[in-house]
């Protein structure tokens, strides 16, 4: 499936930071038998693009794959190098966005002020990632989406789980970035497989 058909089939993003090399196929297999289609490494685990690597040969096109908290360009030819398709970012930086909209990877760049949102559209970003969510709230989503662009989906990451969901997907959240809510590195596979079926039934119980 293409990248936007398997966001579009269920906009979650399960964020394994911490994740290892040793653990990412049982980790990922979990997620991906419960349902989850779409999976992000973040850069500040351990060798990281080891884990996304071993990602992009096992699942291909089933799921789309590929890394968080990416900051330099540089991390971005990495990235397209092992394979990833999916590039996620804690900020709004113009460069890293533009690097991956070249490389035709799916960006989603973190922003949190209307400002920042609209210099990522300008850099290129189709999809932007509130960050962090909790602490700016859904009133102030609900503010940004009346200037925003309708075909630019928002993305609710950190502090967003499924007892949250449905009032973020009321202020306008098209879906999810899930970290602790979803995975620990002291999670057990079933916990892990449990909490994605939690958060999938959330999702479609808010949508």
């Amino acid at each position: 499936m293409t990248p936007d058909a398997l966001l579009a089939e269920l906009p979650l993003v399960a964020i394994l930071r911490g994740v290892t090399p040793a653990r990412i196929e049982a980790v990922a297999g979990a997620l991906f038998e419960a349902g989850i289609r779409a999976i992000e490494v973040p850069l500040n685990s351990p060798e990281p693009f080891k884990s996304i690597e071993i990602l992009a040969k096992t699942y291909g096109d089933r799921c789309l794959t590929g890394a968080g908290t990416v900051l330099d360009p540089a991390d971005v030819d990495r990235l397209v190098d092992v394979g990833g398709r999916l590039l996620v970012t804690p900020n709004t930086d113009p460069a890293v966005i533009a690097r991956g909209v070249k490389k035709k990877l799916v960006v989603m760049p973190g922003f949190y002020t209307p400002s920042e949102a609209f210099a990522a559209i300008t850099a290129g970003a189709k999809i932007l990632k509130l960050f962090p969510a909790a602490t700016a709230g859904t009133g102030h989503l609900k503010a940004m989406m009346v200037v925003l662009p309708k075909d630019i989906p928002v993305y609710a990451v950190g502090g967003v789980g499924a007892g949250n969901m449905k009032e973020w997907r009321w202020a306008g959240a098209a879906g999810f970035g899930m970290g602790s809510d979803l995975f620990k590195p002291d999670f057990s596979d079933e916990e892990i497989a449990t909490r994605a079926r939690q958060s999938m039934a959330a999702f479609k119980a808010a949508s």
